[in-house]
């Protein structure tokens, strides 16, 4: 498992709104039991407004979808299988907005 692969959502429940969630911590760490992760939401619907600086959009399958990182989670890594993406090319991008989450800044 690498760092910014994304995978299918592991909760049946959320899939309907959040198809993915992407990896977020270091590949340095992939031994863990879990993993930090946070959702894709699917980015069609005017009432799910991102906030740019801290929810970058990306295409996933010809999708845009928008980064949720005020709702980061632990997942247990038995659970993300068949990587579909990697957003390591947004990993600017992202580490900005963990940024503006973690400091404001």
């Amino acid at each position: 498992m690498a760092q910014f692969d994304v995978f299918p959502n592991p909760n049946s429940q959320s899939r309907d709104r959040i198809p993915y969630v992407v990896v977020l911590q270091s590949d340095l760490l992939d031994t863990f039991e879990a993993a930090v992760v946070a959702p894709l939401r699917i980015k069609h619907n005017d009432l799910n407004i991102p906030v740019l600086r801290l929810n970058p959009i990306v295409n996933i399958e010809g999708q845009q979808h928008f980064l949720r990182l005020q709702e980061i989670a632990a997942v247990p890594t038995r659970l993300l299988k068949n990587p579909v993406a990697n957003l390591s090319a947004q990993r600017s991008e992202i580490l900005a907005a963990l940024d503006i989450l973690f400091t404001g800044l």
